[in-house]
Order: C-alpha cells, then sequence, then structure tokens
C-alpha cells in the first residue's frame, strides 16, 4: 500500500509538473489589430504580428536554415441548425532567411524578396501585414454577420525533411499564434477586429506584395 501511494503522488507530481510547463510557456507570436476594408477587388486584410524568436531559431537563422512563416484566414458564418459554414480561407508563405555572402536578412514571397541589414528589421516588416486580397465582395451579403479570424504559424512541413524530425520533437520550433477572430458585417465600410481595436486607414503596401493566396472561397 505504501508503494502504491509513493507511485499515485509520482504520478500527480509528473501530471501538475506537465500542466504547470505548458501554463508557464510564453507565446512567440501574436496577432493584433486585424482589420477588413473593402478594395476595388474585394476584401482585403491588414494586421499585426508579434513576433518574436528564441535563441534556437535565431541560430537556426544565422546558419542558414529559412524559416517559413504561414498566415490563415478563414471567414465563417454561424448556422443554428448545422455546423458554421465556411465561406473563404487563404494561405500565404513568407520565408525568412540568411546570406552570409551578403550578411544580409531576406523575407522572401513568392518570387518576390527584399533584403535587411539586421534579423531585427526583417522580423518588423513580417510582423505588419498589409492589404491582402482574402475574399470577393461577392461571398457575402450586406445584412449579414460573419466570423472572420487570423493567425500566423512557423511551418515546419516546408523545411528540409532532415530537420523536420528533430523540430517536431523539439517545442522551441512549435511558434504559432492563437487565432484572432472578430464578427464582420460588410455593410460597414471598415471592420475592426480584437479587443481595443481602432479603427484606422488602411496604407497602401510600402513593402513584400502579397504571394499568391492558396484555397479557396466559396
Amino acid at each position: 500500500m505504501p508503494c502504491c501511494r509513493k507511485r499515485l503522488s509520482a504520478a500527480f507530481f509528473l501530471l501538475w509538473l506537465l500542466f504547470a510547463s505548458a501554463g508557464v510557456q510564453a507565446t512567440d507570436i501574436s496577432a493584433r489589430n486585424p482589420l477588413l476594408a473593402l478594395a476595388d477587388e474585394g476584401y482585403v486584410l491588414s494586421a499585426d504580428f508579434s513576433v518574436s524568436l528564441n535563441a534556437r531559431l535565431e541560430d537556426a537563422v544565422a546558419r542558414g536554415v529559412g524559416l517559413y512563416f504561414v498566415i490563415d484566414f478563414e471567414l465563417s458564418r454561424s448556422r443554428w441548425y448545422w455546423l458554421d459554414e465556411q465561406l473563404a480561407s487563404r494561405s500565404q508563405s513568407l520565408q525568412l532567411s540568411y546570406h552570409a555572402l551578403t550578411r544580409q536578412y531576406r523575407l522572401s514571397s513568392g518570387t518576390l524578396h527584399q533584403s535587411f541589414a539586421s534579423l531585427e528589421e526583417a522580423l518588423r516588416i513580417l510582423s505588419r501585414l498589409r492589404n491582402w486580397l482574402v475574399f470577393d465582395a461577392s461571398v457575402v451579403e450586406a445584412d449579414q454577420t460573419y466570423l472572420a479570424a487570423v493567425r500566423m504559424r512557423l511551418d515546419l512541413s516546408q523545411m528540409p525533411k532532415t530537420l523536420q524530425v528533430n523540430a517536431l520533437a523539439n517545442r522551441d520550433w512549435n511558434l504559432s499564434s492563437d487565432w484572432a477572430r472578430w464578427t464582420f458585417t460588410p455593410g460597414d465600410a471598415v471592420q475592426p477586429g480584437g479587443t481595443g481595436t481602432q479603427v484606422v486607414p488602411v496604407a497602401p503596401p510600402a513593402h513584400l506584395p502579397a504571394a499568391p493566396s492558396s484555397g479557396d472561397g466559396k
């Protein structure tokens, strides 16, 4: 009996340690100030992200490992009689890399790229999403309310196969923001999202144009 009690105590202690560790783990990416605005081509999304790389990821980039950050967007409509209806789903990828010959960091979106003298500069641009076309105006109706959501994550599936196994087993590589969700009504010209968001003008893209999106809208 004393032996069983010791084992149970050890098991509860391990469970407590597991949940305590998960609770104090810092979020390395966070999304804020999502904003939908109507443009000529359809609705465009702007948002800000707080992106912080830990020492392991900074070292990996400095050694030539490219990091792929994916921004996901979803638009859905609530249905009381069934599951929510997904109307649009888009994703775009940005690669962060370092080139030893030029000693510059680079952000790439498709065939487009921009170079930076420091990692801080590259992360500052990575954190600013502006005027990304996410769905056509015909997808929504003016008198309906929809649920929009956006997040940013580090996509390990685009890394070299030799690095994926170690990366998947190491929590230092598991970077993803929570979904930033907000209600969206097309009748309004500009739709801010998130707690404490202010309505601000959507500036034209000043840096990298968005890469072609993946995903289908209905």
